[in-house]
């Protein structure tokens, strides 16, 4: 069995030693570490890969005496992910369809590690979507008058199937203060990298009507501020005067889908930790 171990705590000395003889006493070989220190929060951060002898482990006795014997002494914020185990990724969408099948094409083909037991959509349109990939989709209608609802539902939804994250891909919805509390650093949004300079609407519009050299894209964590969340992956590319405006959409978009699907890899794989509201990613 592989496990991933991440970790972070007050920075202090042994912190390595300890829990790399923590893992060997428990019969666990060290297959990939890295680490990170924050000297000016003074917060130590790791990420540690191990194969264990199945016949010979048990996770929940090992979460138990890892809790005791470091988490504790150490006051370790810490999380333990297993390759046997495959995270439930709720997809949320509206209309546009790029990063949908670009996600679900990645899916397919074994390069995204998840089960996805339903995607949900506030409009009709991408049902069709779901059908080719024999994933159940929920229509779920959302205004003004109905949002509180609308997102109690999902919610249930969500609940129902045990889902651990959900990726709104391209769902052009606002998602409230009480749907975030649920799902903390396990919500992950794409939009262009424009914002704040260029909000609105017609964000490539406005970027082409400025003149701007690069567009990108940006994948956060979901919180109270929009867009502002910790932020996962992004990139860009460049454009010239010759470009149109189809041009700038046409590239922002291809954009979109490759950092989202990095965002979400990274997540999966157990890549991404939160501290005041960045991100350190490991690679």
């Amino acid at each position: 069995m592989k496990t991933t171990i991440l970790i972070n705590c007050p920075d202090q000395p042994g912190i390595v030693c300890a829990v790399t003889g923590f893992i060997h006493s428990n019969g666990g070989n060290i297959i990939y570490l890295d680490q990170h220190v924050d000297k000016q929060a003074d917060v130590f951060f790791m990420r540690l890969e191990s194969d264990f002898d199945t016949s010979k482990f048990s996770l929940s006795a090992f979460k138990i005496e890892f809790e005791k014997a470091l988490s504790q002494p150490y006051q370790m914020k810490w999380r333990l992910y297993s390759d046997e185990v495959r995270p439930k990724m709720a997809l949320f969408v509206s209309k546009y369809n790029h990063c949908l099948y670009d996600l679900l094409t990645r899916y397919k083909s074994g390069e995204l590690k998840v089960n996805i037991p339903f995607i949900v959509s506030n409009h009709p349109d991408l049902s069709y979507i779901a059908d080719q990939f024999g994933i159940p989709f929920h229509h779920i209608i959302v205004t003004k008058e109905t949002k509180a609802a609308a997102e109690q539902e999902q919610l249930a939804l969500l609940k129902r199937y045990n889902i651990d994250f959900v990726v709104l891909a391209r769902y052009m919805q606002i998602i409230s203060s009480n749907f975030i509390k649920h799902y903390p650093n396990k919500i992950i949004n794409i939009h262009h990298s424009f914002l704040p300079a260029f909000a609105g609407a017609k964000p490539y519009h406005a970027a082409f009507e400025r003149g701007v050299k690069i567009i990108g894209a940006t994948s956060h964590y979901v919180t109270e501020d929009l867009d502002a969340g910790p932020i996962i992956e992004q990139d860009v590319t460049t454009v010239t005067h010759a470009h149109s405006i189809k041009d700038f959409i046409t590239k922002g978009r291809d954009l979109e889908k490759i950092v989202l699907s990095r965002a979400v890899r990274l997540h999966v794989e157990g890549k991404t930790m939160v501290y005041n509201n960045k991100t350190v990613i490991f690679t």
